[in-house]
């Protein structure tokens, strides 16, 4: 028998594979620890031998962090991770991690390595939002080696990647809204972006939505599923996490805009001689294919030097709705609920300068409220 798996505890793996004979002609052996459901480790069965089918078995002794990288992208990060998120890894493990670390073998990699390799990528220079990504990817990696169990312990949970400068999301004003819509009147674009500004959705949940998740009566939307666009290749894939999956209020006034935006593409494709269906989408062209994300970024950067508008992007449109929903007085729950975000303190944390801000209203308020203060004795 070339490999097995036997249980060591709960939840705990035990592989063994059979990789050839030694110098003196004994069987050696393999042996990992693999933690989680037995399905994992027979996976991690069927990529050893498969290594070994291929000759490119590598002793857990000699195996490089350049090794350990790719095979950790090409087996967790693959059948876990969402297509973005694969070539984003696959980019930095490739351009960065494996360049930088990828000589030192896996069981000697030391904190200080890693600090400089964070120091040196700093001097590229790379910002150190884009090293702490690094970090967070290599720590995710060197854990799943723990997981094998051919790492005892993981140096980055030691190591020091650098601090990273908050970035304040864009605020708006009223005017700008105004300024942009208007621009973006004549535009086949104007729909989305108007959507964009009411609800707060991301781009590749505005271009996942089909009919039959808008609810014109309730004025609400389901949001499930995201669209993606790779290497030509056009995908729609369920949302990551459970506040990503929600439901989001309309106003009065978007309501309103779809049903007639409604019956503007129930006539265009009966142009096209088919009727409109609840699985359409909401936004496509004329043959209800998606909208294409990069032609739709393009497009809303000439609408916004059309505007006279700096430095904004679709993204922005996100913000945008959340600095209206704040200034009017919606409160943080409500806004991150709306906006998916994880918790309320991570929405607090990226408008806090918003919010600041408001402070000096939030007073004005009081003030109208509270009585003038009394000086002097009182008997």
């Amino acid at each position: 028998m070339r490999g097995s798996v036997r249980q060591k505890s709960k939840n705990s793996w035990q592989i063994q594979i059979y990789t050839g004979k030694g110098p003196d002609g004994t069987p050696q052996r393999h042996f990992e620890t693999v933690k989680g459901r037995k399905g994992d480790a027979q996976r991690r069965l069927t990529e050893l031998l498969s290594s070994l089918d291929k000759g490119v078995y590598t002793p857990p002794g000699k195996l490089t962090v350049g090794e350990h990288l790719r095979n950790w992208l090409n087996s967790y990060v693959k059948a876990n991770c969402a297509p973005r998120t694969i070539d984003s890894y696959r980019s930095t493990i490739e351009n960065h991690l494996i360049p930088g670390l990828g000589h030192h073998t896996l069981k000697d990699l030391k904190r200080q390595a890693i600090n400089e390799y964070y120091a040196k990528a700093l001097d590229k220079p790379l910002s150190a939002k884009s090293v702490r990504y690094h970090h967070r990817i290599l720590s995710h990696a060197l854990k799943d080696a723990i997981e094998q169990g051919i790492l005892g312990i993981n140096p980055c949970d030691s190591a020091r990647p650098p601090k990273a400068d908050k970035k304040k999301a864009r605020t708006w004003e009223l005017s700008e809204v105004a300024t942009l819509l208007d621009a973006a009147s004549d535009s086949q674009f104007y729909p989305v972006i108007y959507m964009a500004l009411s609800t707060g959705l991301r781009q590749g949940e505005l271009l996942a939505l089909r009919w039959r998740d808008l609810d014109l009566n309730k004025r609400s939307i389901s949001v499930s599923r995201t669209f993606y666009k790779r290497q030509g290749v056009a995908e729609f894939r369920q949302t990551k996490t459970s506040h990503s999956s929600r439901y989001v209020s309309m106003t009065p006034k978007l309501a309103a805009y779809l049903r007639e935006y409604r019956e503007e593409r129930e006539s265009l494709f009966l142009h096209f001689g088919r009727l409109l269906r609840r699985d359409d989408l909401v936004f496509c062209n004329s043959e209800g294919e998606p909208l294409d994300p990069s032609v739709l970024s393009h497009s809303f950067q000439r609408i916004v030097k059309i505007a006279g508008l700096e430095n904004l992007r679709f993204h922005d449109l996100r913000h945008g709705f959340a600095s209206l929903m704040f200034h009017q007085g919606a409160k943080p729950k409500v806004i991150s609920e709306a906006l998916g975000h994880a918790s309320v303190a991570f929405t607090m944390d990226v408008y806090s300068h918003i919010i600041q801000g408001m402070q000096e209203e939030a007073m004005e308020l009081l003030n109208e409220v509270m009585p003038p203060g009394v000086n002097g004795k009182r008997e």
